[in-house]
């Protein structure tokens, strides 16, 4: 029997960063229905004392940083809150997988089963690394070679940087090799969906800027979807086989990934047995998933069970218990931080015994997190709401105190009354980088902080000075020495520092 994961919470998420999703963890960042639980369960595991613990992460949902003597929060009363109508969960302890769905598949849908299928967004980026490591292995590409030689369909554009230093797919595995485009917002029912070449050149009907090499390769961490969608190209042309086959034969079907599927958009059998994505505000996404060409950096329709599935197939790789993938020195490639933290195609933390590897994964009305410990105890979450990256931190948290991790358990911090002339001290716009700011209102007695392009959250006073987050385990402290107002506010998050002065 294969061993299991540990797991922890997702990537650290960060108050600064300029995330698409505000305070979802973004690679190398800074900043800051009544749920009805389904019957089906991937594997015997423990019975009884499953649906006991099941039970008590349920109703234990915690945030970040949790204010002294508060109680917990209930899963379904969360849900509602954050117009999620759906949930599913995986997790891995002592071998096996056990996984439970929650609330719908849409408004007034059947419920969630662990077989309901969810986008799994930049999850999808380490399914298609494993991919690309076979193809390495089996020599049939180079991971340190430029690029420009194993594409035939594209080049990528040559310019100063390239002058400099070459593009190559180990670069391109571990974000280092400059290249564009973060992200991808998809193509919505109706609308023209471009080939890959054209999402790789900006061309019409793309979405998306040119993918161009914006700083020389190999010189820093900069995540980019682009260069997954590089990555890709590479894999066609070497192979000639449309990616999802491709994929489906190097990854999904060995590690008995047996609900996924690259096919955008997904064939209608297999529709029916998908979850509707939700926005913010509680509203369908029209016309339903949005289709992305770009397989490699978004692509993957799955279930947190075949995700956990994966997260064990590289431990045991990892472990040398099964190599027939991956070896155990490909593995270990991969599972080795470079810039950012970030190995070939996942975030990897910590040291042995506790050192884990994790990803998150966001598609328009779609959020997901997957964790691993190397010890083998871990976590998946899929969610189909906007507002499913706060829902599936706080199920990762009491998954964490239920099963007693090492990390990823919530601070607890102490809540004080500050007179509200104090706060009116604090109130105004803090210059963190040129590119973001922070905006500190004050509403009946409360204080808020808002960085640019993220939502406004309330801080909590634990001094006059110190105002904590909840979302994140994140600290303001303000200097108001010797003056009417604050003069900058510092940050610390991560172990870090960082000084905002204020602007007005």
């Amino acid at each position: 029997m294969s061993r299991p994961i540990r797991c922890l919470p997702r990537p650290r998420p960060t108050i600064a960063g300029l995330s698409r999703r505000a305070l979802l963890a973004t690679m190398g960042s800074v900043l800051i229905s009544p749920a009805s639980l389904a019957q089906d369960s991937a594997a015997a595991g423990k019975g009884g004392d499953f649906e006991e613990r099941m039970q008590r992460i349920v109703n234990g949902l915690r945030p970040a940083v949790v204010i002294a003597g508060e109680a917990p929060k209930k899963l379904a009363d969360r849900m509602k809150e954050l117009q999620v109508p759906g949930v599913s969960i995986a997790v891995l302890h002592d071998g096996a997988i056990e996984a439970r769905g929650f609330g719908s598949v849409g408004i007034d849908g059947p419920p969630v089963r662990p077989e309901t299928l969810f986008q799994a967004g930049s999850i999808s980026k380490p399914v298609s690394a494993v991919a690309a490591l076979a193809l390495a292995q089996a020599g049939k590409l180079d991971l340190d070679s430029d690029v420009d030689l194993l594409l035939k369909s594209w080049k990528v554009p040559a310019n100063p940087y390239t002058d400099k230093s070459k593009v190559t797919l180990r670069r391109l595995l571990d974000h280092s090799a400059g290249i564009t485009v973060h992200g991808f917002p998809g193509y919505a029912a109706g609308e023209a969906v471009p080939s890959l070449v054209e999402v790789l050149n900006g061309a019409p009907p793309a979405n998306t800027a040119p993918i161009v090499v914006g700083h020389e390769p190999g010189t820093r961490f900069q995540y980019s979807g682009g260069g997954y969608t590089i990555m890709q190209q590479v894999l066609i042309d070497v192979t000639g086989k449309p990616f999802p086959d491709l994929v489906a034969e190097l990854v999904l079907k060995p590690f008995g990934m047996t609900h996924s599927s690259f096919l955008q958009p997904l064939p209608k059998e297999e529709a029916q047995s998908a979850a509707t994505p939700y926005r913010a505000n509680g509203a369908p996404v029209p016309g339903g998933a949005h289709i992305y060409p770009e397989l490699a950096a978004a692509g993957l329709w799955t279930t947190p069970t075949d995700l956990a599935r994966f997260a064990l197939a590289l431990l045991d790789a990892w472990a040398g218990r099964n190599t027939s993938v991956l070896s155990q020195a490909t593995a270990i490639q991969m599972l080795t931080p470079g810039f950012g933290d970030y190995g070939l195609g996942l975030v990897v933390r910590g040291a042995s015994p506790d050192r884990r590897f994790l990803h998150d994964g966001v598609n328009d009305g779609f959020v997901s997190s997957m964790v691993a410990f190397e010890n083998g105890d871990g976590a998946v979450v899929m969610t189909n709401g906007a507002r499913g990256w706060e829902l599936a931190g706080e199920i990762m948290r009491s998954i964490a105190v239920e099963y007693g991790w090492s990390a990823g358990q919530p601070r607890t911090r102490q809540r004080i009354a500050v007179d509200p002339h104090v706060l009116d001290r604090l109130v105004g716009t803090y210059e963190l980088s040129p590119q973001v700011l922070i905006h500190v209102s004050r509403e009946e007695g409360h204080l808020f902080a808002q960085a640019t392009g993220q939502d406004r959250f309330e801080v909590f006073p634990e001094s006059d000075r110190d105002f904590f987050y909840r979302v994140v385990d994140a600290v303001l402290t303000f200097d108001v020495e010797n003056s009417v107002s604050a003069t900058q506010v510092t940050l610390h998050q991560n172990g870090a520092d960082h000084i905002a002065k204020r602007v007005q």
